[in-house]
Parts: C-alpha cells; structure tokens; sequence
C-alpha cells in the first residue's frame, strides 16, 4: 500500500503535518503541496488544534525543495509555483502558532516552509541554504520570507553563491530560533509546544493576525491600528480569566473565547 505523502497525526492539542517522501528527502511535488493545504483548511477550523508542527519523516532531511523530477511543461510548473506561493502565503498568515522541527537538511523550499513558520528548532548537524543557483535556477518566493528575516547582504550571499550553511551560521543570521542536540530535539520542541497550547487561543489568533497586517504599515499606523487590536483581545473571556487567574495565582484556564 502506498503510504500518504503528507502524514498527519493530531495529538495532545498540536497539530502535526509529516512530509512522508523519506526515500525523495522529503522533496516537495504537486500531491503534496496540495495535501498540505486541504490540512491547513481543516487544522484551522479544528478548534482542539492549539499549536501545529511541521516536519518530515526520517533523520536526513526535514525538506529539500521541490522535486525536480516533477518539473517539466510550463503550464504544468507555472500551477506548481502559484501552489507553492499559496502554501508560502498560508503559513505565514496561518492564525495559530507554528512550528518547524527541522531534523535534517532544509533546503531551497524547504527553507520557505521553515520560514514561514513562527519558532524553529534545528537540529545541530542540519545544513540549510539555497543552491538553486547551481542549476540556473533562483530561489524566488521564499526570497520574500529570507529578505524579512534576514540582513540583505547576507541574504544575497547565501542565494548567489549557492552554498551550504551550518546550523550555528543558520542561527547568527536569523533565520531559526533554536539549536539543540539530535539527543534533545524531540524534548525541546515538546516543552515550546506544551507552553504553546497552554496559551490562550483567541489571544495568540488575534496577535498573530494583528502582527501579519502590521508588519508594513507606517509606524505611526502600525501603533494605532495594534492599539486597536490590543482593545479587541482585550475583551475576550480569555484575557478576563488570564488577568484573574494572575490576581488568585493560580493557572488560567483557557478556551478560546
């Protein structure tokens, strides 16, 4: 039987999307970009979904981009690239918290998927970069989640000259959160989920969304418009329970109104 491309497993108030293409190292093709936002449809309107995780089977690779193989006619990779776009559009805007558990090399799209989500942790043997160059190609759509992550001059430099990061360069540039021990991966990133899904739901929904809308208005803009926001979030059953539960000391129970 043949096994599905895009696994999902929902456990514990997380989410968790597996790209299943160990032998194509996780590459991505059009089956699974499609499956990967029929998932995002429904893990958005599932409200026991608190956190979501995305990563990919095995320990070699977490995604190494598209599957090359799987590009041929124009029409064909022209639908393929607008679907990757979307997906790109999809996370980055997703309204619940995400994150890439990156336990092997992530590169080319791989690299938009893992930018798109909120908090990374990387395993410390994964290598990361963009060799499109090196098959006259360019890394075009995720150029625009590298470009608000990190330092243009260094951006530029990892997309021209097409070579291989460590996880400690990943790191100093800014484009994951965390470093930690093939040993530690699974710990570290079951603590950042756990502390996720005991947030507020509706608060991290409307924070996420108000961050996403800000992030190029004018600053004069961006403060009146979150000051809005702040008022909005404010006066959810949730903020009232968090406030109160900080005043009794006690853990605030959350449900996402």
């Amino acid at each position: 039987m043949t096994q599905a491309p895009l696994h999902y497993l929902l456990e514990n108030n997380v989410a968790c999307l597996i790209l299943n293409r160990e032998k194509q190292r996780n590459s991505l093709n059009p089956e699974v970009i499609r499956r990967f936002l029929e998932r995002l449809d429904q893990v958005e309107q599932d409200d026991t979904v608190r956190a979501v995780l995305i990563t990919g089977a095995g320990e070699k690779a977490f995604c190494s981009g598209a599957d090359l193989g799987g590009l041929g006619k124009k029409d064909a990779s022209l639908e393929s690239f607008r679907n990757y776009a979307r997906l790109l559009k999809r996370l980055a805007g997703f309204p619940k918290p995400t994150v890439a558990k990156v336990n092997g090399h992530c590169l080319a799209g791989g690299m938009g998927l893992m930018l798109a989500c909120d908090i990374v942790i990387a395993r410390d043997d994964a290598m990361f970069g963009t060799p499109e160059v090196n098959v006259g190609l360019f890394p075009m759509m995720i150029g625009a989640l590298i470009y608000r992550n990190v330092l243009r001059k260094k951006a530029m430099e990892m997309v021209l000259l097409g070579q291989k990061l460590n996880a400690s360069q990943a790191l100093e540039m800014g484009l994951i959160t965390r470093v930690v021990s093939q040993r530690d991966l699974e710990g570290e990133v079951k603590g950042v989920l756990e502390s996720l899904t005991a947030k507020s739901p509706v608060g991290m929904r409307i924070g996420k969304q108000a961050f996403h809308a800000m992030a190029d208005m004018p600053f004069d803009e961006a403060v009146d418009y979150l000051s809005g926001k702040l008022a909005e979030v404010a006066s959810t059953e949730d903020a009232v329970e968090g406030i109160t539960a900080f005043l009794e000391k006690r853990p605030p129970v959350f449900k996402g109104r």
